[in-house]
């Protein structure tokens, strides 16, 4: 007699993570079965409702059929098992990150892997597996007899032949070797203080090639902020790392090539992974070492989604990786010329070890600043007459010189001066950005494109014209007052625009900075993607145009990210030292300001980042403000704005008597900065604590208070909502 289809006498229970959402109560997992047990870790195909989708078998000891009804239990439709399981500590990094940032387990955990990875069936896993094996010509074997071929000596050892092309290495600076000395020698996550041009990229490739010269089966994890990054580092990574494998990670890929990348690293194909900060979550079962470049960058923190840092996120991944092993078998390097607070005062109070590298590589000299003081220029002047004149003199030398203007577009707003009319966007609370270039104007928030008007559409006037400045106005504007200037070969001046607008198309960043690298442009124009990572050359002159409007911001952040951004954009000028002594120039910070007494640009001018963060860690720890206290930021988004600050202060008022409660500050609810956007309106709540675990405790308990608010009348319209914990922004 046939066994019924629902026995599970011989069936074996699974728990399953997919991707449901945190107040869903279906819980962390799903229960499943199977014949056979499978190993935590494993990837399945399953059944939810009438989905079929991907699920990850998750740690459950004691896990039973017991209480459940015959067939309740449904099975797993397909095993994935051409592939390692996930590994403890990536599962462990997966829990932790679902708990902190309060969100389910399943939205972390599935998130993080490839997308394609999600609908692969698994006769398609193993084709793509077997075509990737073949690509490799072998695996990891083949690696190394292709070094030997490479290097040109068959009997050198294994740990010699892990350095990689050892020839275009570099003789490190005594600030160099000692920092990589001190470094190896901790088990502390390590904060590389280091000014821009010191070198700090040498010390991430060393500290890479000493890895893999005492563990050849060793991985590396190497983290930029931003794509535009990921370019120039990774071939610096490969020059130096040619014989072994190194893939990206980043949103810029296709859905394919991120597969590719994800699978060569989790079979340990690939020794040397870059990648933005969706990276913290690639599977590396052979991880050692983990490097944050520009580790200060807000990029690092995700605004959507599961909100979590992947700066700090890698600082726990590091413990997890190494527990069970010997202290410092995965360490941490956080790199930057200009440090959060956060991690300064980690170095400060001991958690961290502080390497200092204070010099330039060469001994080249700091740009000195030079403030412009506005008031005392031309009316409605753009760039100041004597920043024009600096600028034309570079040139003629064959200098290179770089403005800053953190605005793209040709004007934020074109205005009828006759009404008052505004190109506002029609479905956000924000104006539409005026581009010159296609006669648009865009909203950068939502999308929404339409063409410029010929008249004003409330009172017809033709005279319709920009306000404020943007990146094609001051590209614009330069071109015109450098129109009768030379370049050195008696050419017209060239000036080059780099921003999101003009590096659009899939190539045209790399082809641009080539072309900058080369000499064929005297002048970059651009936002801040040009004023961090970039090694040039030849520029001698970086002026910021218009940065007043961090100083007097309402985020207590501003000041940090406005001294951050000048100085690493001043870091772009006279990085070569000999170029630089050889022209004979003086290496310059311009900074045009209406404000040339504030605080701030007396610390600029000493390029004294230790002492602007002494300041400020002071007024954080006297107003109580992170990193002296922690914070949450609950945003709801509904129909209308109403619904959502209802929803916020409903939740609020049920949650009073939750664990935790007694240590924390709940601001009333009030609109976001910008209110609305696609026709959302959005609302937030600040919640401040100053313990740690108070918060989450409260945070945890909380979730259930907000779902249950949603079902209020007073909330009817509300779409979503959201917890961001250690907001970036309020």
């Amino acid at each position: 007699m046939t066994e019924p289809a629902d026995s599970t006498e011989h069936l074996i229970p699974l728990a399953v993570v997919v991707t449901t959402p945190a107040y869903s109560g279906l819980g962390p997992a799903l229960t499943y079965v199977h014949d056979r047990a499978l190993e935590p870790g494993t990837l399945v195909r399953v059944p939810l409702g009438k989905r079929e989708l991907l699920g990850l078998v998750w740690d459950a000891p004691g896990l039973s059929l017991e209480g459940l009804e015959p067939g309740q239990a449904r099975p797993v439709l397909q095993v994935l098992d051409a592939i390692p399981p996930l590994n403890a500590a990536w599962r462990g990094l997966a829990s932790f990150a679902a708990r902190y940032y309060q969100r389910s387990l399943g939205e972390v955990a599935l998130a993080a892997l490839p997308p394609q990875l999600r609908d692969l069936q698994a006769e398609q896993l193993a084709r793509k597996l077997k075509r990737l094996a073949k690509a490799a010509d072998g695996g990891p074997k083949a690696q190394g007899r292709r070094m030997k071929e490479a290097a040109g000596a068959d009997n050198l050892a294994p740990a010699s032949l892990s350095l990689g092309d050892a020839t275009t290495a570099p003789a490190l600076s005594p600030e160099q070797a000692e920092s990589l000395q001190r470094f190896q020698q901790t088990d502390r996550p390590a904060l590389l203080f280091g000014t821009t041009g010191s070198g700090k990229t040498e010390v991430y490739l060393r500290a890479v090639q000493d890895l893999l010269g005492q563990d050849p089966q060793a991985q590396a994890l190497i983290m930029v902020p931003e794509i535009n990054l990921t370019p120039q580092l990774e071939a610096r990574f490969r020059e130096r790392f040619a014989c072994w494998g190194v893939v990206s990670l980043h949103s810029g890929l296709t859905p394919a090539q991120r597969l590719d990348s994800w699978l060569q690293a989790h079979q340990g194909q690939a020794r040397i992974v870059l990648g933005t900060r969706m990276a913290i979550f690639a599977s590396l079962p052979r991880l050692r070492l983990i490097v944050v470049d520009e580790e200060h960058d807000p990029s690092y923190k995700s605004q959507e989604g599961a909100r979590y840092s992947a700066r700090d996120l890698a600082i726990y991944r590091a413990q997890l990786e190494s527990r069970g092993q010997a202290p410092g078998h995965c360490r941490v390097l956080l790199g930057s010329a200009t440090p959060s607070l956060e991690s300064w005062r980690a170095a400060e109070t001991g958690r961290y070890l502080r390497l200092d590298m204070p010099q330039r590589i060469g001994g080249g000299a700091l740009p000195r600043l030079r403030l412009v003081n506005m008031n005392h220029q031309p009316r409605q002047c753009v760039i100041a007459p004597p920043l024009v004149e600096a600028i034309a003199e570079r040139a003629v030398r064959g200098e290179q010189s770089m403005i800053l203007l953190n605005r793209r577009g040709y004007a934020p707003v074109l205005a009828c001066h006759a009404c008052g009319w505004k190109s506002d966007c029609p479905h956000c609370s924000a104006h539409a950005v005026f581009h010159k270039i296609d006669r648009t104007l865009r909203c950068h928030h939502c999308g929404h494109s339409s063409r410029v008007p010929y008249a004003c559409p409330d009172c017809g006037n033709l005279d319709i014209a920009p306000v404020g400045r943007g990146t094609e106005q001051l590209e614009e504007q330069l071109a015109g007052l450098l129109a009768d200037a030379r370049r050195a070969d008696g050419g017209p001046i060239r000036v080059l625009r780099l921003d999101a607008d003009s590096t659009r198309a899939k190539g045209s960043l790399e082809q641009q900075l080539g072309q900058m690298h080369e000499g064929e442009f005297d002048l970059l124009v651009g936002t801040q993607m040009i004023a961090k990572g970039h090694d040039f050359r030849r520029i001698t002159l970086v002026a910021a145009v218009n940065p007043d409007g961090g100083l007097f911001a309402s985020d207590y952040r501003a000041p940090e990210r406005l001294f951050a951004l000048l100085l690493q954009a001043a870091g772009r000028a006279g990085r070569d030292a000999e170029f630089v002594a050889a022209q004979g120039t003086a290496v310059e910070l311009w900074v045009q300001t209406w404000y040339p007494e504030h605080p701030l640009f007396a610390a600029l001018a000493q390029q004294d980042y230790p002492a602007f963060a002494a300041q400020q860690l002071q007024e954080r720890e006297a107003a109580l403000m992170p990193p002296y206290s922690f914070q949450a930021l609950v945003r709801a988004e509904a129909r209308t704005q109403e619904a959502a600050q209802a929803l916020l202060n409903l939740a609020a008022q049920a949650g009073e008597p939750l664990p935790g409660r007694q240590h924390l500050t709940l601001y009333p609810a009030v609109p976001m900065a910008i209110q609305r956007v696609a026709n959302v309106e959005r609302a937030q709540m600040l919640i401040e604590s100053d313990s740690r675990p108070a918060l989450q405790a409260f945070l945890t308990a909380w979730q259930e208070q907000l779902h249950l608010a949603r079902s209020q009348p007073e909330a009817k319209g509300v779409l979503r909502w959201a917890i961001d914990v250690d907001p970036l922004a309020i």
